[in-house]
């Protein structure tokens, strides 16, 4: 695992081969990859920054410790990788990742590997509710093409003529297609159930028996059901809503680390705070220091 964190510093990085289609919601972030993107003001009426299609070769990559937002990839050819759970996961053709706030977003292109995706950046204001639930997958089959093509199709008109009510029409459908991974109500409402009562009571020392207890199912089958719609097993989702709710509450209260600890289900503060580490990058006392801003 510390090789794996070595070199998460904030990173950007696109390779000579790169190519990218963006469309940004203003011209407020000044930074140079997004230069010359087309402005879209209606991507803001679903809190978005910034939408895209790339075509990606090594050494891409991006790092964004200090991500202040929920950030959606969809892959729809090639392969590369994305940390996921303290771990470089593959994402290939035919899955998608979302990347909750709060938690450190990284991806890299493979070695001699074309990795294409597109994606859709969310800004977060404090007062509203981010579209993930308890139950949303972190990483997990996803057809890209269709908000591939919804995403080319809002660049195109940006680009030319700008009609608002074709901008109105690519907008929403960049916006289902990500709730349809977001809040997939295809779960089976088992699953769906636990995972609400799980989050509801992180406190609470779950254990596979009183997860599979709760969904009715036995242990296999609920982890089977888990990897399947989750990408995960119901253990490691249990440790997401943990750490992401940790996350939350570092970020946005002065609790001490010990009595957060004990909130989301650890008696030993010591644990929660290696723990931490491993599925976030960084140490619970450290995510104070780090001020959200854009990426």
């Amino acid at each position: 695992m510390s090789q794996m964190h070595e070199d998460l510093s904030e990173t950007h990085i696109l390779g000579s081969r790169t190519r990218q289609w963006v469309v940004q919601v203003s011209q407020q972030d000044s930074r140079a990859w997004l230069a010359g993107a087309p402005v879209c003001p209606a991507l803001g009426q679903h809190q978005i920054a910034h939408v895209g299609v790339a075509e990606t070769w090594a050494p891409y990559r991006i790092v964004r410790p200090k991500q202040a937002g929920i950030y959606f990839m969809a892959c729809f050819g090639g392969q590369g990788r994305v940390l996921v759970d303290g771990r470089w996961q593959l994402c290939r053709a035919g899955y998608a990742c979302l990347l909750p706030l709060h938690i450190m977003n990284a991806f890299h292109a493979e070695p001699r590997s074309r990795w294409e995706f597109c994606w859709v950046r969310y800004q977060q204001p404090p007062e509203q509710k981010p579209i993930t639930t308890a139950s949303s997958p972190v990483l997990a089959r996803f057809d890209a093409q269709p908000l591939r093509a919804a995403i080319l199709g809002l660049f195109h008109e940006c680009r030319g003529e700008g009609g608002p009510a074709a901008i109105h029409f690519w907008v929403e459908l960049i916006q289902t297609y990500v709730l349809r991974f977001a809040q997939p109500w295809h779960m089976d409402d088992r699953l769906w159930q636990v995972w609400e009562k799980v989050a509801a009571n992180l406190g609470k020392p779950w254990t596979l028996a009183m997860l599979g207890h709760e969904a009715h199912l036995s242990g296999e089958h609920l982890r089977r059901l888990c990897r399947q719609q989750l990408g995960r097993s119901p253990m490691h989702h249990v440790t997401y809503l943990r750490m992401r709710r940790a996350a939350e509450l570092l970020s946005f209260t002065n609790d001490k680390v010990e009595t957060i600890a004990e909130t989301v289900g650890y008696q030993n503060p010591f644990v929660f705070s290696t723990t931490f580490k491993k599925w976030i990058g960084w140490r619970p006392s450290e995510q104070r220091t780090k001020t959200p801003k854009p990426a």
